[in-house]
């Protein structure tokens, strides 16, 4: 009777190491399917962007449009609503919009294919293509350092003071923001800031009092700060020293093209 138990005991381990082995592989499995995904986006507008340069030397009439290198992305899926970098992090990738379908992105991919990576889109409740005073943006906080995760890099002063900007493309305008505020907070209870409702001032002293909240929060000071009539975008991520945390950086158009 003990031997048997003992077989049953060593098949259950077998089974259940076998089983963690199939989960772990196919995790990897998935994790690279998503980066050749986004490789392949980039990939795209990359090539895009050579055109555009040996296209220098045509006539205006014939020049192409200066994002023409999303106009394949966006025939691809039409929710794509521009493309959000930062130098010196991995953060390179498209932004998608569905303003009547919350949270589309946040398991699926480019192709609307069920992902844990998602893909970085604008919240739902702001007013985007009519210009929100803050555009606020959602990323996963990947272990792999994908997506939003490279946020992180902000807590370090040092790293700001090297790439204090974030690159913000519309399907019909680039631009370049400047941070003004790096903080961390929770959601879900009352003691957080609940910086992911502020999309349009009706005031300027609402506007104000919003810019000054994200200043007080700030981890160290910026040597920037916003004016009412200024368009912020606020990026967001999931931070996980606090139960519920996020990680958000806060910045101001100051540069458009």
């Amino acid at each position: 009777m003990k031997k048997t138990t003992c077989y049953i005991g060593i098949w259950v381990f077998a089974l259940l190491f076998i089983v963690s082995i199939i989960m772990i592989a196919g995790h990897y499995v998935l994790e690279d399917k998503a980066e050749d995904e986004f490789d392949y986006l980039v990939e795209i507008v990359e090539e895009a962007e050579e055109k555009e340069v040996e296209d220098v030397n045509i006539s205006d009439e014939e020049a192409q449009s200066p994002l023409e290198r999303y106009q394949k992305l966006f025939r691809m899926n039409n929710d794509m609503y521009g493309w959000v970098s930062i130098d010196g992090t991995n953060i390179d990738y498209p932004v998608m919009y569905t303003p009547d379908k919350k949270d589309y992105y946040l398991k699926r991919n480019f192709e609307k294919e069920y992902s844990f990576y998602g893909v970085p889109y604008i919240a739902e409740h702001c007013d985007s293509r009519e210009s929100s005073d803050n555009v606020i943006l959602y990323g996963h906080h990947m272990k792999n350092g994908s997506m939003f995760s490279d946020l992180m890099k902000y807590e370090d002063k040092d790293f700001f003071l090297t790439q204090n900007t974030i690159n913000f493309d519309s399907l019909t305008e680039t631009a370049v923001y400047e941070i003004i505020a790096v903080f961390k907070t929770t959601v879900y209870d009352d003691s957080g800031f609940k910086y992911y409702l502020f999309t349009d001032a009706e005031t300027k002293e609402e506007f104000d009092a919003y810019v000054a909240r994200c200043k007080e929060l700030s981890l160290y000071e910026t040597g920037a700060s916003a004016e009412y009539g200024d368009e912020l975008i606020t990026l967001s991520t999931c931070e996980y020293s606090r139960t519920n945390g996020r990680m958000v950086i806060v910045a101001k158009k100051v540069l458009e093209e």
